[in-house]
């Protein structure tokens, strides 16, 4: 079975999760956490590489949390993934042949390599947008197959 970490699926519905309160001011990770049902200290290492990718930017002072850095609409599910996993690599030695002594021969990493790029693709063209207008309109109860 082929499946994305925790730490995509989280990522993305974090990400979500942002995207529905956007223009709406700072959000708390522990109301993220509430209504995605994450617990805030797994929020927190998902915060710093998607600040560092610049997806988000945190305010501080009392009415302080995260906002998206950019609009729903010009976010990809492959920013977040590549932020969060580190992009999509289906095979290790399609990025780095020299993890195996066999990449030089081998028959199937050029098709694992073009299976990573298609994967790469398709999350490019899912926008935080589109996802939203495919979800619930209740901002309190939101469920994704992600």
């Amino acid at each position: 079975m082929l499946k994305l970490s925790t730490k995509g699926r989280y990522g993305v519905r974090l990400m979500v999760d942002l995207a529905q309160h956007y223009g709406k001011g700072p959000v708390v990770l522990k109301d993220v956490g509430r209504r995605q049902d994450i617990s805030v200290k797994y929020l927190e290492h998902l915060i710093v590489p998607l600040k560092k990718a610049k997806l988000i930017r945190a305010t501080r002072g009392a009415r302080g949390g995260y906002v998206l850095f950019n609009p729903p609409g010009s976010v990809t599910l492959r920013d977040i993934i590549s932020a969060v996993e580190g992009g999509v690599c289906l095979v290790e030695c399609t990025k780095s042949p020299a993890v195996c002594r066999r990449s030089g021969i081998c028959l199937s990493r050029s098709a694992w390599s073009d299976i990573s790029k298609k994967i790469s693709e398709t999350l490019e063209s899912f926008t935080l947008e589109q996802i939203l207008s495919r979800g619930t309109k209740n901002e309190e109860i939101i469920t994704y197959s992600i």
